[in-house]
């Protein structure tokens, strides 16, 4: 639990410490993103966990790859993750209104520098929740679920997908990623931002 909260305040540290290495004020960086200044200042003061679509737009405006917030590592060469490499987690709060976090992304990538994809392994937890708020961002996502059953919201539909199952889709579409019925679940999911 200590290293997951070590990470988030690092994410927070990097964010930043580079929009103030780039010379970017926060209010130009939620000019530039489309958010707001108060959930940029909640962000770097580490009181909000982000969902993805928000740290996609701040790389964006900042000029770097989502996996910069998440790693340290230069390895130029293939990368090999083991299975026990992959258990740390970052959390992400993945737009639930209520709930500070709700999912466990562990990074299958994080020592490849200047990659394009991002793999995690997401560990969903049970929740509660069902008033979730739709989100979109420039790129490609690709999800295979690995144990139970997940519930995709893209656009005006809604997608049942079961072990085994995968859906790949535009990210720029409104779109929503939770298991069915609050139950938990795990999945496989790679995310493309373009730079």
């Amino acid at each position: 639990m200590l290293s997951k909260w070590i990470q988030v305040r690092l994410l927070a540290k990097k964010i930043k410490a580079l929009r103030e290495d780039k010379s970017i004020s926060i209010e130009e960086l939620a000019q530039r993103s489309g958010l707001a200044i108060e959930q940029i200042e909640r962000i770097e003061n580490n009181i909000d966990i982000p969902s993805l679509a928000p740290l996609i737009k701040i790389a964006r405006v900042l000029g770097v790859r989502l996996g910069t917030f998440l790693d340290d590592q230069d390895e130029v060469g293939p990368v090999v993750c083991r299975k026990k490499e992959a258990k740390d987690a970052i959390s992400f709060s993945n737009n639930a209104i209520h709930s500070r976090k709700h999912m466990e992304y562990h990074s299958l990538s994080k020592s490849k520098a200047d990659r394009h994809m991002e793999p995690f392994i997401i560990d969903v937890m049970p929740t509660q929740d069902t008033d979730f708020v739709l989100s979109s961002h420039e790129g490609e996502e690709f999800i295979m679920v690995m144990e139970g059953i997940m519930e995709i919201s893209y656009g005006k539909n809604t997608y049942l997908l079961e072990e085994g199952d995968s859906i790949y889709y535009d990210s720029i579409v409104p779109h929503h990623v939770h298991a069915y019925e609050g139950q938990a679940a795990k999945i496989l999911a790679v995310v493309y931002t373009p730079i």
